[in-house]
């Protein structure tokens, strides 16, 4: 009796073993990635994340590789084992979401969500899968801009609902990324002929506000007539949502249009104050928030960095913004806050630290290349991602130290994803997982 006994303690004790090893991966803050920039939205990788590579090329800390097809800009979304982004046939046809193996790199789903019979005119520098995906647990939200928007069952791909009414020339291309709030699905639609900021219900898709930008954009005519140019109405930022004591710590949605910052009240729409920029036009950076500041950048013409103290309503006066950065701020690629320091490339290559509180430059260093994927902090250091493939890590410090230097086949116009002490990489092509 005694050795079947034996037997069977070590069958259970296997089974057990089994059971753990296949159970599924939890989906820890540290593990999940939902939107655009991270849980944050500042690009600030979870304090438990440590341990992410500091050196890599095609040979080395490369776990896996995997071509995606089409051509897209968008930035991979990580949720428990999937990795969740957007494509598009470089003609703007046929708009994919694409779901990927965070252990295997294998292509899970390949779904094709929208055919586009006549699709707008998007310049060669964008791509007709710009804005990024957010996911929750057994949903992910891919959105093309006006083209569609849809919501997809994550076990299955299913298409659970999706939206293919909004009105917006986008001129250039879409670019804005969507945020979940509660049980909304937030979006900016900032085109050359109609600019607003709409909320849907996440379950139906069903809209339950809508809201036009108020801004004289001045680009009128003496006539009172449109100029020809579309690009001082157009706008590519992603809205936040965030708090302020000045503000009795209620949620305000922040949201960069073109010419102009706005506070809106999250629940309903409501526009509560906004910040009116008249020199510069096209905002595309995301806005980041810390020390009951709004940091953001004003865009392409005259692109500056302002600090804003929020508080107040309608249209706020120049006096609420604490200082101006005028001197190598970028016009695509959004800036990093840590520890009091704000880090940042401009688009030829320039990367400087600013004091956070002050405006004050610390330094202000060439690192070569041209930048439009968001930066990324985490432990220590700054991960700044070129076109032209180069992912140059300096250390988040007063003093500038260049630790590495990475090179990858392809540029980068997409901002990193991480889970664990995993850095997943979209290129022109394809997606890495580096560690």
């Amino acid at each position: 009796m005694q050795p079947s006994r034996n037997l069977l303690h070590i069958g259970l004790v296997l089974s057990i073993l089994l059971a753990i090893r296949s159970a599924p991966a939890a989906s820890g803050p540290d593990l999940n990635w939902p939107q655009f920039r991270g849980p944050s939205g500042q690009g600030a990788v979870d304090a438990n994340s440590k341990d992410l590579p500091l050196t890599w090329d095609e040979k080395q800390n490369v776990r896996w590789k995997t071509e995606i097809h089409g051509k897209a800009w968008s930035s991979p979304v990580v949720w428990g084992e999937q990795i969740w982004m957007t494509t598009a046939t470089e003609d703007g046809h046929k708009l994919y979401a694409v779901c990927v193996d965070k252990t295997t790199g294998k292509i899970v789903y390949d779904l094709q969500v929208f055919d586009v019979p006549a699709p707008q005119y998007c310049i060669p520098f964008n791509s007709y899968a710009s804005p990024t995906p957010v996911i929750e647990e057994g949903r992910v939200y891919v959105t093309f801009g006006a083209p569609g928007t849809a919501c997809l069952d994550t076990a299955t791909g299913h298409v659970l609902w999706q939206r293919t009414d909004f009105v917006c020339n986008h001129y250039r291309g879409a670019g804005s990324s969507p945020i979940l709030y509660g049980d909304k699905l937030i979006m900016n639609f900032d085109g050359s002929d109609f600019q607003y900021v709409v909320a849907l219900d996440k379950n139906t898709g069903k809209t339950i506000w809508k809201t036009d930008r108020d801004v004289d954009f001045g680009d009128l005519q003496p006539d009172g007539k449109p100029q020809a140019t579309g690009d001082f109405r157009k706008a590519f930022s992603t809205p936040r949502i965030a708090t302020f004591a000045s503000e009795g710590n209620k949620p305000i949605l922040i949201s960069e249009g073109s010419k102009c910052l706005y506070g809106y009240d999250p629940g309903t729409g409501n526009e509560l104050w906004r910040l009116e920029n008249r020199a510069a036009h096209s905002g595309s950076a995301t806005p980041v928030i810390g020390n009951e500041m709004i940091y953001f950048c004003t865009g392409h013409g005259k692109p500056e960095l302002w600090a804003l103290k929020p508080g107040g309503r309608g249209l706020l006066s120049d006096t609420q913004v604490a200082w101006k950065v005028r001197k190598n701020v970028p016009t695509r690629g959004s800036v990093v806050l840590a520890d009091g320091m704000i880090f940042m490339a401009d688009d030829t290559g320039i990367a400087t630290c600013t004091d956070a509180s002050t405006g004050e430059n610390i330094w202000r260093e060439r690192i070569g290349g041209a930048y439009s994927a968001a930066p990324i902090y985490a432990d220590g250091r700054i991960y700044f991602f070129s076109q032209e493939g180069t992912a140059t890590v300096v250390a988040a410090a007063k003093e500038f130290k260049k630790l590495a230097e990475n090179k990858l086949d392809d540029g980068f116009m997409a901002g990193p994803a991480v889970s664990g002490n995993a850095v997943f990489l979209r290129t022109r092509t394809s997606l890495y997982r580096v560690e």
